[in-house]
């Protein structure tokens, strides 16, 4: 059975998140961790690794699909930038998220939406930097699910963190 992560970017470019999950040292985490599938959605970014297929790991890119709901429900870990949608997708479909900020982001809300949910125990979240780390010390089973079918609390939550309520 194969263990598969998941990592999006949704319609953005987040070049830096694509070069730091494909570089050797978090491919050997995710080996280590037992996963044995990478699939990338990479969005508008420049950096496009090359699809490669091992006896022991897989790895596929693609940049865009109607729908990533397919992706998220066969992940058994999700990767993904700090987007509302993406978050929400991944929460309802009730998946282990971890969030990477994009540091180069001015005014900084997906760091705010992530910091809270990850403070409400949903998901957890790093920079590129701290990628490495954050797999290492993961404890999926401590995250709550995310109440699903509520899409409007997320929307006054979110609202609440940018500050429009």
């Amino acid at each position: 059975m194969e263990s598969c992560v998941f990592v999006t970017v949704g319609t953005t470019s987040f070049d830096e998140l694509i070069s730091c999950v494909t570089s050797e040292q978090i491919i050997s985490i995710l080996k280590d961790l037992g996963y044995s599938r990478l699939i990338l959605q990479i969005g508008r970014g420049t950096v496009e690794p090359k699809s490669l297929s091992s006896e022991s790991f897989t790895l596929d890119v693609y940049r865009y699909k109607d729908s990533l709901a397919e992706d998220i429900r066969k992940a058994d870990l999700v990767i993904s930038h700090a987007g509302a949608g993406s978050c929400l997708e991944t929460l309802e479909a009730q998946k282990p998220l971890i969030v990477v900020i994009n540091e180069k982001l001015m005014s900084n809300h997906q760091l705010e939406l992530a910091k809270q949910l990850n403070k409400d125990g949903h998901l957890y979240y790093c920079t590129c930097s701290t990628l490495g780390s954050t797999l290492q010390t993961l404890d999926l089973s401590s995250l709550k699910v995310f109440p699903p079918g509520h899409p409007e609390i997320f929307a006054n939550f979110l609202d609440q963190v940018v500050g429009l309520r």
